[in-house]
């Protein structure tokens, strides 16, 4: 099929016809314009999905009548193509006027699958053009297959897209819940848990119908609150696998969710164990009726509760699907044995049950239960700690958020509706107990009132039962003794039974399937290395089977403790814990504002949020002071554990939205206060290029600007704009990550730029933020600088002279070896990837071995002695040390030794401090702050400075009386009294030598050759020039005479830059005297501060 290229080929050619499909093209030629104002008809509007994935790329609707156009156009469900490649951003065909908004541009519309990350298992990512796309110049020569037309102008169609999309494929047969089956049933499940039926009432007993509700109350407080919290951090993006740990941890990053998701995990297999010992304790008291008991109570809940055990997580084993139609089935179970218990209420009592302290509804014991009446041991908070764990089901749902169809909508709405219907629930349970129950009772049918009895106010004395004698010893029935009491006041007892049996089972089941799945997520993530084991999941449903079996341990050790009693406060401890970090997670992720907090769910408030949390952990302490402690000591202790190991991750938490506030408001706040000398600090741009290039400058940069001031480390790159910043974006993260991995304190900054000294003027100007800008200037002595060409010592000095421009201070750093270790970083890098490509085709071979079986083994084993594959050795430091073991030809050796010079301890030495000229402090600032670091500590300051030859004992005394009132320590002051002397001939030869190249001699040539030659090479040395200058010239010559003399031993020299005076010395005449000033000495630092002070001794 081919298309006719006319623009006119879907245009409408008369207003009769009704059988064009509605596409109306913008022609771009006279004659369709004509065409176009003598139609009569009111335009029509494409319509076209930009959504869709379907098979067509757009949808289009059609006027009344048959299709045969668009029949013609598209066929077989394909993209139309045309006959032959056409371009990708033609906009001659009628074709690209379907693909967007009829503009010649690759622009493309917005679409879902742009904002998703890459391996998304709701859809494929794709990559939109890039700005370097639809901003640079288009190519003419491209080349595009036909049909894909529309691909290419909407940025789809990546390679990478198709892992994506058949990962999205292999995710399609898992199974999905709503928010009924997925969320609300499970809910509702696991809060109506063994309390409901076996303890509620005791509850009542103990507290009152008063403190009662109080208690219920306070319980809802905490879960509601908690349940908004977490609807909000839901409803703030997609929700994957892991519940609660997914939350905090996406919200407060992996420190706070990695150290509560260990704990929610435990909590929630700790959990099995409290409902199926519940479910045990029911079982034998059936059989303690029935006279059936195997061994005795405690040990009897034993075995049951381990075969039960064995049997749920059987089923959990089986799947999802199982689990769930199981669910379903105990939801019924338990909503009979409710309304069961409710009929009961109202069915006339019997002598029996009257003498078990049922009376049905009755003021009397209503009043008489209203108030509290604690046994021996017990309070409000204690009860509240029994009562508390059934309240802990609101995140069954959120457990198996991967489970969801739409966690996001599912969360919210079948949470905040489970706590509803359950708290109804356990309200009206306890109200109608206390209003219908004694709490104690003989179950004596003969224990009737004797005729003239004083009654003292007895409810169950009114009522005709004497239960006076439960004072003095103990009774086994009523609500503070029994129970069963549930199944007594129920219409028909065995549904109490079995709604016992369905809350207990559901609840264990939830939990048993909760733990695995947040512990698997929290796995995934590789927070904890050691525990990658369990990551692993199985089926279509990647269920965590490895998970399971670990939390069927769990459960099971804390099944052999039986005591149900003990296992609650436990519980209520972990899962407030939990309950805490959600609410502080939705304060945390308000108050931090940022932009990308945009929860769905708008019920909230960040200071209610704040509440919950606080509430949390007060309670937390009032239920069990010692078991809140030692929770938060191993959170405590966890979340060290996670800071200190940085997992690798990323997933802008609010707690990186508030270092950035943070930061800001410190900047801003710190621009309103004015510098002062006791506050200067070295805030130092080094010019290292890449940062790992010249470790060296960078270390000793490092060394007296880390945790006192500011390190940016700066690169200019030269050359063709387009691809100088195409080759900087692509290396800022790299380089910064570097900076990191190596523990260095310090920013990494690039510009483009057409010269060397423009970029480092950019950078001297525009670096920094507010207060915290650069002062000082570090760079590396140019060792190359008489083989250079003459633009790199004009750019060199250049920038020295822009940085006293703009009043920066200036260090040159010189080592014998030099900076730059850049080849043999090429050197290494080569090298790893040799090793990588022959780890690879190693793993190829065996991969292939496998598949092939011996046959095959055979043949590549032969292949394998061609190729001469050996065994790959263990990889040692992968930092530049390693390259010591390559062979020495291919690298200077000695290059690489100088490279880590700074980053070892200096032994027991000297830091020379040449203080000549007085620059503000600086020169004496620097070495100072350098002694103070571990690596320097050994190392004493020895001063230099020049006086007269018959005032030394003067001066020394003057300079110690200044470093003393600076408070800088000192091992000796030297005062040189001889600077002003001739350089020996040797010496001044030496220098004679080195300039030669670079001088005019205009002395010895006539006048007019003399003339062009300045005007052919102005940057020469001339003699006049050297004249004018000679006695500086002579003093550098001399000062290396002294450094040689006196400080040759030195660790490190610290020595005053000498200042070029602007238009009056030539640049290679500054070199020569840096290099003569410098010349075969141990690493010297240059300094020359802004002349601005930054030493006091005022207070």
């Amino acid at each position: 099929m081919s298309l006719n290229n006319s623009s006119n080929v879907f245009l409408d050619s008369t207003p009769s016809n009704t059988n064009r499909f509605q596409v109306n093209v913008i022609n771009e030629s006279h004659e369709s314009s004509a065409a176009m104002n003598d139609n009569a008809d009111p335009p029509h509007y494409e319509e076209t999905s930009f959504g869709d994935e379907g098979q067509n790329r757009f949808r289009i609707s059609f006027r009344p009548g048959n299709q045969e156009c668009y029949d013609n156009f598209l066929q077989t469900g394909e993209t139309a193509k045309t006959d032959a490649s056409f371009h990708a951003y033609d906009s001659h065909t009628n074709t690209y006027y379907l693909q967007t908004f009829g503009h010649n541009t690759v622009d493309a519309v917005p679409k879902i699958e742009y904002y998703r990350n890459t391996g998304s298992v709701s859809g494929p990512k794709v990559n939109r053009p890039s700005l370097l796309d639809i901003h640079e110049q288009l190519a003419k020569n491209v080349s595009v297959a036909p049909g894909s037309a529309d691909v290419v102008a909407n940025g789809e169609g990546t390679p990478g897209d198709e892992q994506a999309e058949n990962k999205g494929e292999d995710q399609a047969g898992a199974v999905k819940f709503g928010w009924v089956k997925g969320v609300l049933v499970r809910c509702m499940l696991n809060i109506w848990g063994v309390m409901l039926f076996i303890r509620l009432s005791w509850i009542v007993g103990e507290a009152g119908i008063g403190l009662g509700v109080i208690i219920i109350g306070l319980s809802v407080v905490v879960t509601t609150l908690t349940g908004i919290s977490m609807s909000a951090i839901c409803t703030n993006g997609v929700v994957r696998g892991g519940g609660a740990y997914y939350l905090i941890s996406r919200s407060l990053g992996p420190e706070f969710g990695g150290s509560i998701g260990l704990i929610f995990a435990f909590a929630n297999a700790v959990a099995v164990a409290m409902y199926v010992v519940g479910f045990a304790e029911t079982v034998v008291d059936l059989l303690k009726e029935t006279d059936s008991m195997m061994v005795d109570p405690t040990n009897d809940i034993r075995i049951i509760g381990s075969i039960t055990v064995v049997i749920l997580l059987g089923i959990s084993v089986a799947g999802m699907e199982w689990e769930a139609k199981a669910q379903v089935i105990l939801l019924i179970i338990l909503l009979i044995a409710i309304a069961n218990f409710f009929i009961g209420t109202v069915i006339p009592s019997n002598n029996e049950k009257r003498a078990r302290g049922f009376f049905n509804y009755q003021a009397s014991i209503f009043a008489e239960n209203f108030g509290p009446s604690f046994t021996k041991g017990e309070g409000f908070f204690s009860v509240f700690a029994i009562f508390f764990p059934a309240a802990t089901g609101i995140l069954a749902g959120a457990n198996i958020s991967g489970d969801l169809e739409d966690p996001q909508d599912a969360i919210p709405k079948g949470t905040m509706l489970a706590i509803f219907i359950t708290t109804v629930a356990y309200l009206g349970v306890a109200i109608c107990v206390g209003a219908c129950v004694v709490r104690d009772a003989t179950g004596s049918v003969n224990d009737t009132i004797i005729s003239g009895m004083n009654c003292n106010g007895s409810a169950a004395c009114g009522l005709g039962y004497d239960f006076s004698r439960c004072r003095h010893e103990p009774c086994q029935y009523g609500l503070m003794n029994n129970f069963q009491v549930m199944s007594m006041v129920s219409g028909f007892g065995p549904l109490i039974t079995a709604g016992i049996f369905s809350a207990t089972l559901s609840s264990a089941l939830a939990s048993l399937v909760s733990a695995p799945k947040v512990f698997q997520a929290l796995c995934k993530d590789n927070i904890y290395k050691a525990l990658q084991f369990f990551a692993k999941g199985y089926g279509k449903n990647n269920e965590p089977l490895r998970g399971y079996f670990l939390t069927f341990v769990i459960a099971m050790a804390f099944i052999l403790i039986a005591e149900l009693n003990t296992i609650a406060p436990i519980i209520s401890n972990f899962f407030l814990a939990s309950y805490a970090l959600i609410n502080f997670s939705c304060f945390h992720a308000s108050y931090a504002k940022s932009p990308g907090w945009r929860p769905a769910y708008g019920i909230y408030n960040m200071w209610v949020s704040l509440f919950g949390a606080v509430l949390c952990c007060a309670v937390m302490f009032v239920i069990n002071w010692w078991a809140a402690v030692i929770t938060y000591v191993i959170e405590f202790f966890l979340y060290i554990y996670v800071t200190y190991k940085k997992p690798d991750v990323n997933w802008g938490s609010s707690t990186q939205a508030l270092s950035y506030m943070s930061a800001l408001d410190n900047a801003l706040e710190l621009t309103t206060v004015e510098d002062h000398v006791k506050n200067f600090r070295p805030q130092c741009i080094v010019l290292t290029g890449g940062p790992m290039t010249r470790p060296a400058l960078l270390d000793i940069t490092h060394a007296f600007t880390k945790n006192s001031g500011l390190c940016i480390c700066c690169e200019v790159f030269v050359g063709p704009r387009k691809l100088c910043v195409k080759e900087m974006n692509s290396g800022m993260a790299k380089k910064q990550a570097w900076l990191i991995k190596n523990k260095i304190k310090a920013f990494y900054a690039a510009v483009a730029a057409d010269c060397f000294r423009d970029g480092v003027r950019s950078l001297l100007q525009a670096s920094g933020l507010g207060r915290m800008k650069p002062n000082t200037l570090v760079i590396g002595y140019k060792k190359n600088w008489r083989k250079a060409p003459l633009t790199e010592i004009e750019n060199y000095v250049g920038i020295i002279h822009d940085a006293f421009d703009f009043e920066i201070g200036v260090v040159i750093v010189r080592i014998s070896q030099g900076f730059d270790i850049s080849q043999v970083l090429q050197v290494q890098e080569e090298l790893e990837k040799l090793e990588q490509e022959r780890l690879a085709l190693e793993a190829t071979i065996k991969d292939n071995e496998s598949e092939e079986g011996n046959g095959g083994i055979r043949g590549l084993f032969k292949k394998a002695g061609k190729l001469n594959i050996t065994k790959p050795t263990p990889k040692k430091d992968s930092s530049i040390n390693t390259i010591q073991s390559m062979h020495v030809g291919e690298f200077n050796q000695k290059l690489v030794e100088a490279s880590t010079q700074f980053k070892k301890k200096q032994g027991k030495g000297t830091i020379d401090v040449w203080w000549l000229f007085d620059d503000g402090g600086l020169i004496l600032l620097i070495p100072y702050i350098l002694t103070l670091r571990k690596k320097w500590k050994d190392c004493k300051l020895r001063i230099y400075v020049g006086g007269k030859i018959n005032r030394i004992e003067e001066e020394k005394i003057a300079m110690a009386s200044l470093l003393s009132k600076f408070r800088i320590k000192f091992a000796d002051i030297h005062v040189i009294g001889d600077i002003n002397v001739k350089p020996n001939k040797e010496s001044w030869k030496v220098f004679e030598e080195m300039i030669e190249p670079y001088c005019l001699h205009e002395s010895c040539k006539d006048l007019t050759t003399a003339e062009k030659l300045k005007r052919e090479t102005p940057w020469k040395i001339t003699d006049a020039e050297l004249e004018a200058v000679k006695e500086k010239s002579y003093r550098q010559v001399r000062l290396n005479e002294l450094l040689q003399e006196h400080s040759r031993a030195a660790n490190l020299i610290v020595l005053s830059l000498p200042v070029a005076r602007k238009g009056s010395i030539s640049d290679w005449l500054y070199m020569a005297w840096l290099e003569i000033l410098t010349k075969n000495l141990p690493p010297v630092l240059l300094v020359r501060g802004n002349h601005k002070n930054v030493l006091t001794f005022y207070s």
